[in-house]
């Protein structure tokens, strides 16, 4: 017999498609999120688990099944996952890293362009029929190439934005948790700052670290007065980093010149300020939103599975 799987939502037809064939497969027909109860009355008799990072899986959704053994989020982050549930029932949970780092990296590089050139701005002049053709003053932006860089949280992805900054000969300074040796710091071509400096100086600041206790509201109204007023705000990676009422009023109080964010603190709620500002671009969390990325993600999640069922260790166990 197959082994039984639960699936929160559905997934690109190629992993659908491996999925049925290789497990008993029950799935959300749903195009939305599943309510708690559906998500309790899915998963069970089956052993394994894929959700996805909006859905919350709590000690109570834990609980309502003994038989789980395995829970594989569909994402890098697992903080939608209560681990102390988890591991209180043995059960292991695992995540899908290393292969959203490229898409991530390229979509954040999106919105640094997008923002500083405000191609949004102009796309909606000309959708709207209000361009009234070129104007020496129109929708001025900032230059990107010779620039400060700073990132904060130097892993995967945030070496991945480093390494395609070299191409616009920008200045590179990085703040993390642990500094990196010194020839990963020249082979990026980067230079360690601490927090309040790196703030100081940047002219674009990228998030790239993970959503914990020490990083939610990592960047608070505190960390905006410390910002340059033509500094660019980029957050592709956890929406709690960032205070978002702090920056609703840092970006109407000109403490910062824009924000580009493909994630938010609530989501899929947003500051409703947020909405009417001409000086940010927002994307609904599209960081890992390539066929190629969603895919492999997908494989990354089935050899998960099938680890834990077989007994094995799991490639990619968060606990």
């Amino acid at each position: 017999m197959k082994p039984g799987v639960f699936l929160t939502r559905v997934l690109p037809p190629p992993v659908m498609q491996r999925l049925k064939t290789q497990f008993d497969l029950k799935y959300n027909l749903h195009d939305r999120p599943l309510t708690k109860p559906e998500l309790i009355r899915g998963m069970q008799g089956r052993p394994a688990l894929i959700s996805m990072l909006s859905d919350p899986i709590d000690a109570e959704v834990i609980a309502s099944h003994s038989g789980l053994r395995v829970i594989a989020n569909y994402a890098v982050g697992y903080n939608n996952i209560d681990m102390k549930a988890a591991a209180a029932r043995r059960i292991t949970v695992t995540n899908t890293p290393g292969v959203l780092t490229e898409a991530t990296a390229d979509l954040t590089w999106s919105l640094i362009l997008s923002l500083a050139r405000r191609v949004v701005e102009g796309d909606r002049l000309v959708r709207t029929g209000r361009w009234t053709g070129w104007n020496p003053t129109q929708l001025l932006g900032t230059q990107v190439s010779g620039k400060i860089l700073g990132l904060i949280g130097m892993g995967r992805i945030g070496r991945a934005v480093a390494e395609r900054a070299a191409g616009f000969g920008m200045r590179l300074l990085y703040h993390n948790r642990r500094r990196l040796p010194k020839p990963i710091e020249k082979n990026l071509h980067v230079t360690y700052r601490s927090l309040p400096r790196l703030l100081a100086a940047a002219d674009f600041v990228s998030l790239h670290v993970p959503l914990t206790s020490g990083t939610r509201h990592l960047i608070n109204r505190r960390a905006f007065d410390r910002m340059k007023k033509t500094a660019l705000l980029i957050n592709t990676a956890r929406g709690p980093v960032v205070d978002e009422k702090a920056l609703v009023t840092a970006l109407k109080n000109g403490k910062i010149a824009g924000a580009g964010l493909d994630v938010f603190e609530e989501e899929p709620a947003v500051q409703r300020a947020l909405l009417s500002l001409q000086n940010v671009v927002l994307l609904p969390h599209l960081g890992s939103a390539t066929v190629e990325t969603r895919v492999r993600m997908g494989w990354v999640v089935i050899e998960n599975i099938h680890a834990v069922l077989k007994g094995k260790p799991a490639p990619n166990a968060v606990r």
